[in-house]
């Protein structure tokens, strides 16, 4: 997602009541799933693992690259990305909502699921490399984060299991991650895959509220005082921007902020399309029923929503990228991000170390401009393998310093 902002210490999270929080996870165990599988028959060798080169790595995401897979369109790559999975030695199949699941390493120890996602917006630059640079649309976001946990997992030789996913629909409404959350066990650790920078971490996202207002009247005069459907349209935003208050915005972590992403309207019928992002801890209840309660004439729905989340800098997945970063002697650098991504739809239900992570400048997504430094996507895809033998080894990674303290970190500035 285009929108980030950073900040140095975003607000925790207040606990949900009791009646609010989810069921229990099922047990941490991975069972050969009884959902059908699709998987092509691979018509080229398999890749050793060692033999995960930068040539590779390089031809792998330019490949991805090349095959378009705007959001609903995602089919063409998964069959691609699960043929190159299984070159590699994945276990690897399309679920039935269309995501790439592969799986590597058959051992005892955690279970850590790597999961980007397949689908871009339309558009973008042509493809081609140049200087040092891939262009073209989903080389940021989100191709190359994930090609670089599928070849940073494929050449990480852990003892425990690896599944990398490819999720369809996070663009729209996060559908592939949803349809994961339910259906397979919750892991030991979750790195999300999307544009961080290669140095730096992701560690939490507003919330989103989506709405929908509608409204229609009869027909009269312009001159009469009565509301026209479109002056309740935008009645119904001006309502909205004031009950989130004056100090709302979408360049803080922390405030709420909204945008009238639509109006369609006339004088007898009108449609507004409404996002608010809400900080952690946000009482969005109790936003639907002001807005509700302010604008009788219409109909006001929930299109989608989710809730805020901020990973506890201590944790070991932070921490194993820490190490993984330091190994390539850079710095870690941590922000929050005032957009949505995959993390917030598993961390509602997944208590477990969680942190986003992934090569990119995340200001040139959906741009036209859109494209990575190979050198950094390289240099992530090592960052990410240091990361997995670190969690394959729980404490080995030091831990990073007390929220107050920032010597080992750099924090990233503002709008990186």
């Amino acid at each position: 997602m285009p929108e980030d902002a950073t900040e140095p210490d975003p607000p925790p999270l207040r606990p949900e009541p009791e009646s609010a929080r989810p069921e229990p996870d099922p047990p941490r165990l991975w069972p050969e799933l009884g959902a059908p599988r699709v998987r092509p028959e691979s018509s080229s060798p398999q890749v050793r693992p060692g033999a995960v080169t930068d040539t590779f790595a390089a031809g792998l995401l330019r490949r991805m690259v090349e095959t378009p897979s705007p959001s609903y369109h995602e089919a063409a790559l998964a069959r691609s990305l699960v043929d190159a999975m299984g070159q590699l030695g994945f276990d690897a199949y399309v679920d039935p909502v269309g995501n790439v699941v592969g799986e590597i390493g058959r051992g005892d120890g955690p279970v850590v699921l790597l999961i980007g996602h397949l689908d871009t917006v339309p558009g973008g630059p042509a493809v081609r490399a140049e200087d040092g640079r891939l262009y073209g649309r989903g080389a940021v976001d989100a191709k190359g984060p994930l090609a670089a946990m599928v070849c940073a997992a494929a050449s990480a030789d852990v003892g425990g299991r690896i599944v990398v996913v490819g999720a369809v629909e996070e663009e729209i409404a996060s559908r592939g991650s949803r349809e994961i959350r339910r259906r397979l066990p919750r892991p030991d650790a979750v790195v999300v895959g999307e544009p961080s920078g290669w140095s730096t971490i992701t560690l939490g996202y507003k919330g989103k509220l989506d709405l929908r207002y509608r409204v229609s009247v009869p027909a009269t005069h312009p001159s009469n005082p009565v509301a026209k459907a479109s002056e309740l349209a935008v009645r119904c935003w001006t309502t909205l921007l004031d009950l989130l208050g004056p100090d709302s915005g979408n360049g803080s972590f922390d405030r709420p902020g909204a945008t009238l992403l639509s109006l369609r309207a006339d004088q007898v019928q009108a449609e507004a399309e409404l996002s608010v992002r809400t900080p952690p801890g946000y009482d969005v209840d109790g936003l639907l029923r002001e807005l509700a309660q302010r604008t009788p004439d219409g109909e006001l729905t929930v299109v989608n929503r989710v809730a805020a989340c901020r990973a506890d800098h201590r944790n070991p997945v932070v921490r194993a990228l820490s190490a993984g970063i330091r190994a390539q002697r850079a710095r870690p650098a941590l922000k929050v991000k005032t957009g949505t991504s995959d993390m917030n739809v598993l961390a509602e239900q997944w208590d477990v170390p969680m942190a986003t992570y992934g090569p990119g400048d995340s200001s040139l997504d959906h741009s036209d401009d859109e494209h990575i430094v190979l050198a950094d996507y390289l240099r992530g895809i090592a960052v990410l393998r240091h990361a997995l033998r670190e969690l394959d080894a729980p404490g080995s990674a030091p831990p990073p310093p007390p929220a107050a303290q920032v010597n080992g970190f750099r924090l990233a500035p503002s709008g990186a």
